[in-house]
């Protein structure tokens, strides 16, 4: 009986070293080292007015970061809709942004230049015989596809809607199997690692001309009439026309962006504005607007054009005032602009000046 005891007591003792309890200590902790609060916080604070998408993407990036998608497919697919200028591209940007530390750290593929068939060489690579087929080249960003062990790769498919269909299968293949073979043969490109995004401005016309009816009936019956059918189900009528029930399958989320509103506006102004004073930086100098400049760039803004319009205003009206006045006087490091009789007016801070204090 002594014995048998004695046996047991040999069975048991720990068999772990140190390199399965650095194992145990690794299981369950995610590979990516983003965090997905940080990646909304700056999406909070740039994309105004579309909550409901940004609910969606905070989804994603926590399904990605837990890192438990198919091996055989990229880490997410997400389809953005909604008019031009509503920060559809912005998005990406600033999830690259936060991941990367850098806004231009993604692959982007204008799909508008693949608009014509005999363009999708330009997707998949010189087919074999055509100047440029043993290079194996294309217009993907490998390393930008690739991302690392630690974060992950992304591509943006911008205006989705303008590829030719023999893109689009091709880009279905990509959704399927995470890779894509370039037509020489020589190379594949691997998306496994990635996430996908792409953005189309399909529908969107139809539902603002939709809404530009309604707008003449009296409000009770706008109600009514966007209960019955709202602005989304003309957008996804006219999407599911578009792309085939094949290609609208393989995507995980399809996100709508609603049209910039007019209480949007002052805050946009503000966050272009923190942009230029970043821009600023180096060179010590600091900009500012009164009540009154920066209602200069949001009254009488045609809110079909969205941000992006709002933004370039900015850049052509505002900019071009502070570089002749900060070239003629290179001592000045403040600058306050008012608005008055529809003029931008400067009025320089002396507190601020590089010759203040002498």
């Amino acid at each position: 009986m002594h014995t048998v005891h004695s046996a047991m007591h040999i069975i048991q003792p720990t068999t772990s070293t140190h390199a399965t309890s650095e194992k145990d200590r690794l299981i369950g902790k995610p590979r990516f080292h983003f965090e997905p609060r940080e990646v909304m916080q700056l999406l909070r604070t740039r994309i105004i007015g579309q909550d409901t998408a940004l609910t969606e993407i905070e989804k994603m990036l926590h399904v990605v970061k837990a890192d438990f998608s198919s091996p055989e497919r990229p880490l997410s697919v997400t389809l953005m809709l909604g008019p031009t200028g509503v920060g559809k591209t912005e998005t990406v940007r600033l999830i690259s942004e936060a991941i990367y530390g850098r806004p231009d750290a993604f692959c982007r593929i204008d799909m508008n230049t693949l608009a014509q068939e005999h363009y999708a060489a330009a997707l998949t690579g010189a087919p074999p015989g055509y100047v440029g087929s043993k290079e194996g080249h294309s217009l993907f960003d490998e390393t930008a596809i690739a991302g690392s062990h630690t974060r992950p790769g992304i591509v943006l498919f911008d205006e989705l809607e303008k590829a030719s269909t023999e893109v689009l299968r091709g880009l279905m293949n990509v959704l399927d199997t995470g890779k894509l073979t370039l037509t020489s043969g020589t190379k594949t490109i691997d998306f496994r690692n990635c996430m996908i995004f792409m953005t189309s401005n399909v529908g969107a016309q139809a539902a603002q001309q939709y809404l530009d009816k309604l707008n003449l009936l009296p409000k009770k019956m706008q109600d009514l009439c966007l209960k019955r059918l709202a602005a989304r189900q003309i957008i996804e009528k006219v999407m599911q026309r578009r792309f085939d029930p094949e290609f609208l399958n393989r995507i995980d989320r399809t996100l709508h962006y609603a049209p910039v509103q007019e209480n949007a506006l002052p805050q946009l102004v503000e966050i272009e504005l923190e942009k230029l004073n970043k821009r600023l930086q180096h060179q010590k100098r600091q900009v500012q607007l009164t009540g009154a400049a920066k209602a200069y760039f949001y009254q009488g803004h045609d809110i079909r054009y969205g941000a992006r319009h709002l933004g370039r205003r900015m850049r052509t009206e505002l900019e071009p005032i502070l570089a002749l006045y900060f070239l003629s006087h290179p001592e000045q490091l403040s600058l306050c602009l008012d608005c008055q009789d529809q003029q931008l007016l400067i009025q320089p801070d002396p507190a601020t000046s590089t010759e203040s204090g002498r």
